[in-house]
């Protein structure tokens, strides 16, 4: 039988993963490099695409010349990507407006448009979603329209990080329904299409959306002359694959109604998969506080508690707090951070008072509140970086907790255990502190970058190799890191501290405001 592999690439907030897997779903090799992005100012950011394709292109020739993968085996690829990174191109496929990443906060004031124009309630019946400035693309979109018109009107598609790397490497316009999910224009929660209401009334041209497909489809073959020159074969393949979160967890095993899995890296988010009801094909209950999105699972939904700056807030602690850590001799970031968990393991759980809320930049869920910033509440003369480092770990923690109790409000089941992937997973302290806090059961999977993976299992089920989706996530190999059991031990103290937290946001609301002069 013909070994047959299939590449996966993931581009990410500011690196780039290529993966290849072969026709069991089994590991062959990795690849991954950095890319820049734009940021011109404290609210503006965005991916500098010939940088990213740059890195894209040399992680596929290192994987033929360093790794030994024959070009002319790969026959298909897939693409996972973070979401949103809104682009728009013009009829040629050429980027007129460089992807504007979930963390850009340009599009306040057409986020405010989207709520006084078609109304919370009405937005969230179609959409299953709420407004906010960068972590949905519908208010990129407007505010190109509004700011940049000259190419607005050059625009042929808008489209997401997904709909650019299928056009650079097939010449194809398409985005999945996954993707979709995060615009604000389209029917999440209806019939799956791009909402002609929404577009009408909040005037972006529907015809100005790329086709939609399934996150299994194929949408083209490879004409890209650098990947060609590399051995790929023209007969390639191209799968438009998924959103980063729905490839990892597809990777991970979440494809049927009530699995859970946590994903650990820049930012944290809590994955739930939900179907409908096939009796009476009622569609799940939706959450305010949650992205909901399309899954890549055909007809299955994700509830997705999305923290944006957790594993960056503890990156800001180590980078700023932490900085003799880095002069030590033989000392990698890796260990640096693995001394830092040390340090917080030494402060007493509870942070001495200490109480920190995540919000560094803006948040997602649960407040959806792109004015909200980071705070530490309790802070006395007695406390060190040490309170201060453990802190950051226990607020990401409340944080999981809080998304958690809400989950389960929505589905009405109780949430018992739950399996975690990521680099930051594998923290066993910071595992332990979150098993602690929520009081829930932690398997920590040995699976680490697990959305290239995904996006090759989708570009498997799109040329026939796996049957269906189902197959191909029973195939990866879920190895088991750690088990991380729950303790009781400190449940009077982080129950009061979670108190605090959840106290902590509603109390300072408005002052966010008043500091940002948004009054």
């Amino acid at each position: 039988m013909e070994e047959i592999y299939l590449l996966g690439v993931d581009v990410g907030t500011s690196s780039i993963k290529v993966t290849v897997i072969d026709q069991e779903a089994r590991f062959v090799a990795q690849e991954s490099a950095a890319y820049r992005l734009i940021n011109p100012n404290q609210v503006s950011i965005q991916i500098d695409t010939a940088d990213m394709w740059n890195a894209f292109t040399g992680c596929v020739g290192a994987l033929i010349s360093k790794h030994g993968v024959e070009p002319g085996k790969i026959k298909a690829i897939g693409i996972s990507s973070l979401c949103p990174g809104l682009a728009a191109f013009n009829a040629d496929g050429r980027v007129l407006v460089d992807p504007i990443i979930y963390s850009d906060r340009r599009s306040t004031e057409e986020a405010e448009i989207f709520r006084q124009t078609i109304g919370n309630q009405r937005l969230f019946e179609i959409t299953a979603n709420s407004p906010m400035a960068g972590a949905m693309s519908g208010t990129s979109m407007l505010w190109i329209k509004r700011n940049l018109p000259e190419i607005y009107e050059k625009t042929r598609y808008f489209g997401h990080v997904n709909t650019l790397i299928a056009v650079m490497l097939s010449g194809n316009f398409a985005i999945d329904h996954s993707n979709a999910s995060y615009t604000l224009l389209y029917e999440t929660a209806g019939r799956g299409v791009w909402s002609e209401e929404i577009c009408g009334k909040i005037g972006i041209d529907i015809h100005k959306l790329p086709p939609l497909v399934k996150s299994t489809d194929v949408v083209g073959n490879l004409i890209h002359p650098v990947l060609l020159a590399m051995g790929l074969s023209p007969e390639t393949k191209i799968v438009i694959g998924g959103g980063d979160t729905a490839c990892a967890t597809l990777a991970a095993g979440v494809v049927k109604q009530g699995d859970v899995c946590e994903s650990v890296g820049t930012t944290n988010v809590l994955t739930v998969c939900v179907e409908e009801d096939r009796k009476s094909v009622e569609e799940p209950k939706f959450s305010p506080n949650f992205i909901n999105r399309r899954h890549v699972v055909d007809g299955a939904w994700i509830y997705q508690g999305a923290m944006s700056h957790t594993g960056s807030s503890y990156q800001w602690i180590y980078d700023n707090f932490y900085q003799d850590y880095k002069d030590y001799p033989s000392v990698t970031g890796k260990q640096g951070m693995m001394l830092m968990n040390d340090d917080a393991e030494q402060a007493e759980p509870g942070a001495d008072g200490l109480v920190f809320l995540p919000y560094m930049m803006g948040e997602r869920s649960p407040v959806w509140d792109p004015y909200a910033r980071g705070v530490f509440f309790g802070l006395s003369l007695k406390t060190t970086r040490r309170e201060m480092n453990r802190a950051v770990l226990e607020g990401c923690a409340y944080g999981l907790r809080q998304l958690i109790e809400m989950v389960e409000k929505v589905t009405g089941q109780k949430l018992i255990k739950f399996s975690s992937i990521g680099g930051g997973a594998k923290s066993k302290v910071w595992a332990q502190i979150k098993a602690d806090i929520t009081g829930r059961d932690i398997t920590v999977l040995d699976m680490n970058d697990m959305a290239p993976v995904g996006a090759a299992l989708l570009a498997g089920v799109g040329i026939g190799v796996f049957k269906d989706v189902y197959e191909a996530s029973a195939k990866v190999e879920k190895s088991v890191y750690m088990e991380i059991r729950h303790s009781d031990a400190y449940k009077e103290v982080y129950d009061r501290r979670y108190q605090v937290y959840t106290g902590l946001y509603p109390s300072v609301k408005e002052l966010y405001k008043v500091n940002l002069g948004v009054q």
